[in-house]
């Protein structure tokens, strides 16, 4: 395999992609088919896939039921407008996720990526809050270390310091943050740990809407996983004050880290789920809002008596159908064990890299794994490596880690790892 023949001239000069220089791009692979958990390059290499693009395609790829419910649904139409219109695919869609998100969720509201999502989430509260009379309530909290996107409120409330967004800090409304939670996952809980929470939402207690978290794993800001506690706590704090609990679970949710959503680890109820990447099983881009009928009834009795927000392609009828296919099948299959053989094996096979000098922390939960270390890789030495040991792993800075698609079998996550220990134990692979 020659890396540089599976670079598009083309792309090369002419198209931009994310998180890299326009001038010196990261090498950009040229796919031209993926099956299963697999991704097939332009010269027939196969790449096995750690990343489930982006942690999004569960049932891995060109799977016959999402395929079948994409066809059934552009045999009738490919796409109608939401605005005072509807159609069965959207209706289907919003039964089943109805029965599978926290019981006190009942309004959902379609939109076209997670971004967005995050977006319509803020507009809402801070439309609920004017309805209630409190236009003092205006402000946004958060926890340092999260990333909620790259749309411009959804910026505003990513990490301020170490975050990818911390260029535009000066031009973002103005958030208040509080400490990353220390206690991870499996510590012993430390009252202390949500402390300074506390303090923050006591002390703004009159002009805070809500407040903004990714439940129990912080994404792309790290990679780091906490305690639920954390979240009981915040939950009940929020509603002693009266602010709002909106939980990003864009990244969390779908069987993810073990449960169909990562609240259920804290066994809260928010006022608002932001959902998305897993919803539609990888295949088009679709996300949602999902809040309380409170919250509904509250901003339907104040003027304009709607929720300013509508993007165009908001419930498109093939996202619709291909999620409500992607959710019914995951429900379907056995995507608890799965996602336990998953973790089980990541940590047999990750832990043991904890005494690799290049390494800081090893961490694994539900189908998710990451190596963290102590320097950046070279990225594109580093993929270059990963890409001639057969899979595909997109190094976050320090970050090695796999979210691959759940039907993945035992031997194609061996490999995975076994790519990981190679890079890891490659001094030279680092900056």
């Amino acid at each position: 395999m020659q890396f540089d023949k599976l670079i598009d001239n083309f792309d090369k000069e002419h198209l931009l992609h994310p998180y890299t220089s326009p001038l010196m791009p990261l090498p950009a692979l040229k796919v031209t088919s993926a099956t299963g958990c697999c991704l097939v390059l332009s010269d027939g290499t196969a790449l096995i896939d750690g990343t489930s693009s982006w942690w999004c395609a569960l049932h891995g790829y060109n799977v016959p039921e999402l395929n079948a419910a994409l066809a059934a649904q552009l045999s009738r139409m490919a796409h109608v407008m939401f605005g005072g219109l509807t159609h069965e695919a959207a209706v289907a869609l919003g039964k089943t996720l109805l029965g599978m998100v926290p019981k006190g969720l009942q309004r959902i509201f379609f939109v076209d990526s997670g971004s967005v999502a995050v977006e319509a989430a803020l507009k809402m509260v801070l439309q609920y809050q004017l309805a209630q009379g409190s236009s003092e309530k205006c402000e946004i909290a958060s926890i340092a270390g999260g990333y909620h996107g790259d749309t411009w409120n959804a910026m505003s409330v990513c990490d301020p310091v170490a975050g990818m967004h911390r260029l535009f800090k000066p031009l973002l409304p103005i958030r208040y943050f509080a400490p990353a939670p220390r206690c991870s996952f499996d510590d012993p809980w430390d009252e202390q740990d949500f402390a300074p929470m506390q303090e923050l939402l006591q002390r703004r207690r009159h002009s805070l809407a809500a407040v903004i978290v990714e439940p129990v794993l912080q994404g792309a800001g790290g990679m780091r996983f906490y305690h639920p506690q954390y979240l009981r706590c915040l939950s009940e704090q929020c509603r002693t004050y009266g602010i709002k609990l909106i939980v990003d679970e864009i990244a969390t949710g779908f069987g993810r880290i073990g449960r169909l959503f990562a609240c259920e680890y804290a066994g809260i109820c928010p006022d608002i789920m932001c959902i998305g990447k897993g919803l539609s099983g990888g295949y088009l881009p679709l996300a949602a809002v999902v809040t309380s009928e409170e919250i509904a009834q509250v901003l339907g009795h104040y003027a304009p008596q709607a929720l300013m927000h509508g993007p165009t392609f908001m419930a498109n009828p093939l996202a619709c159908a291909v999620s409500n296919a992607s959710c019914r099948l995951l429900l379907a299959s056995p995507w608890q064990e799965r996602v336990s053989h998953i973790e089980a094996q990541l940590k047999s096979l990750l832990y043991p890299l904890c005494s690799v000098p290049q390494v800081a922390h090893v961490r694994v939960l539900g189908a998710v794994g990451v190596v963290e270390t102590y320097r950046p890789v070279k990225m594109r030495e580093a993929m270059e490596r990963l890409v001639s040991m057969g899979v595909w792993i997109r190094p976050l800075g320090r970050l090695l880690y796999v979210m691959p698609p759940f039907v993945i079998s035992s031997a194609q996550l061996q490999q995975l790892c076994e790519a990981i220990a190679v890079v890891v134990q490659d001094p030279e692979l680092f900056a």
